[in-house]
């Protein structure tokens, strides 16, 4: 994701479980739990107490633990919106490059402009479930078409 939210606000609300209140107005629940179990680095957070030393950075650009353990905004983004069912700009690129679709035809599909494709792709505007949910609408139907 090129332009992540900012995070204006982070509490722990269970094991291993975030809340970050967005700067798109979106408030995301961000289970952590299976870091440690993908990424080694991560062990120390199996630990609730060290987990429950959670600080969010002061610029909003990420939540980080003592030790150095830190995640970015543009994951942590990614991750609530993956979690809630919601669409994500990576899911979006990838429609696009899957379906081989420029900017300006993604946008002609979609029936939206141009510079909103461009926002969706790029994270800086967070995606509409609508507009997740016209993606695979739109494939199924090229799919079809295609093989008929």
């Amino acid at each position: 994701m090129k332009n992540p939210p900012n995070i204006l606000n982070a509490c722990i609300v269970g094991a291993a479980t975030v809340e970050l209140a967005w700067s798109t107005g979106e408030t995301l629940r961000v289970d952590l739990a299976d870091l440690p179990i993908r990424n080694a680095a991560f062990a120390p957070l199996s630990d609730p107490t060290i987990f429950a030393r959670m600080e969010a950075d002061e610029w909003g650009h990420g939540i980080g633990w003592p030790g150095g353990l830190d995640l970015g905004a543009d994951r942590l983004y990614e991750l609530g919106r993956e979690q809630a069912g919601l669409p994500t700009a990576s899911a979006f690129e990838a429609w696009m490059q899957r379906n081989d679709l420029s900017l300006a035809s993604a946008a002609e599909s979609l029936g939206m402009t141009r510079r909103m494709i461009a926002h969706y792709r790029t994270g800086s505007k967070p995606i509409p479930k609508v507009v997740g949910l016209a993606c695979k609408g739109w494939e199924a139907e090229h799919v079809r078409s295609a093989s008929a």
